[in-house]
């Protein structure tokens, strides 16, 4: 598909001045969203301000003094993209660019001034830090949240935007539920997304930490930690039974309340009697989470529910 066919003209015009945006953000519903071009411009290096709307929170030193040396042996090749904020310039795109700027001692930076909205602006940052491997996943799901809570839209109009599939959203997002130590511990590449993401069906805070422990000390893989987690849920389901099922409509109850509470992230009853009658028990621990579930169940937004 032609790739101005699937752009606003806002967008158009940002991503026309710079090439770190491979990713394409849907805007062609709102033309009234525009965005100007400029030639380049040389600009102070102190008049440019941070961008609030940066998901990335920790740069890679050497990764900056690479791209230093760099600039200082080839110059700059892409100019950064700004626009003006309360006669100030305010970053866009290009922190890396800039900080390489500074750190080899440049007073001024090639730069293109562009005409953008905040939401166009945040939409464009979490772009440009998707196509970026090193972005851990909690600041991207940081990024997500902060988006969707500002601007009270779902999970899917939000991904429908950025052009991403909503489950990838989606699973990002549900890490934010993990008790903050587990959360450090996957920034901190001590556990991996897929050790994180088995935790989540555990629900007690208290046991995903014990849980996140072992990986690190003994170095469980993602495949044995899922396998852990199951068992320890199964234990705890199994624990006060009376008396036994049908051993094969029993496995087949099991299976169904084990696939729910993995997409759901939290326990699960399935209880069915012979005749097909039954009910499902979804259990939540405090009222954020019942809002999380609500919105899955419902496929909206606390916000919008709100509203």
């Amino acid at each position: 598909m032609n790739k101005k066919k699937r752009l606003g003209r806002g967008l158009e015009a940002l991503l026309s001045a710079t090439s770190e945006l491979e990713h394409s953000v849907d805007v062609s519903q709102e033309p009234d969203r525009e965005s100007t071009t400029s030639d380049t411009v040389q600009l102070s290096v102190y008049e440019i301000d941070d961008n609030p709307f940066q998901p990335r929170r920790e740069f890679s030193e050497s990764e900056i003094a690479s791209l230093t040396e760099s600039l200082k042996s080839h110059d700059m090749l892409q100019p950064i993209l700004v626009r003006v904020v309360n006669d100030r310039y305010q970053l866009i795109s290009g922190e890396r660019r800039l900080r390489a700027a500074i750190q080899a001692g440049w007073s001024t930076i090639p730069a293109r001034v562009r005409q953008a909205d905040d939401r166009l602006v945040a939409e464009l940052a979490i772009v440009e830090n998707l196509q970026r491997k090193d972005l851990n996943a909690i600041e991207k799901a940081l990024s997500f949240r902060r988006y969707i809570d500002e601007h009270g839209c779902t999970q899917e109009h939000l991904a429908g935007r950025l052009k991403i599939d909503r489950s990838t959203l989606t699973n990002l997002m549900r890490l934010l539920e993990l008790p903050t130590l587990v959360q450090d511990a996957l920034r901190g590449g001590s556990i991996t997304m897929g050790h994180a993401r088995a935790l989540l069906p555990l629900g007690d805070e208290r046991v995903q930490l014990e849980f996140c422990n072992r990986i690190q000390k003994e170095g469980i893989s993602v495949r044995q930690t899922e396998r852990d987690v199951a068992e320890r849920i199964a234990k705890e389901d199994g624990a006060g039974s009376v008396a036994p099922k049908k051993k094969t409509q029993n496995q087949q109850i099991e299976a169904l309340q084990h696939e729910l509470k993995m997409a759901l992230g939290t326990r699960v009853d399935l209880r069915q009697n012979t005749r097909g009658n039954g009910r499902i028990t979804i259990h939540f621990a405090d009222n954020r989470e019942f809002d999380r579930l609500r919105a899955i169940l419902s496929g909206g937004s606390p916000q919008q529910r709100a509203a």
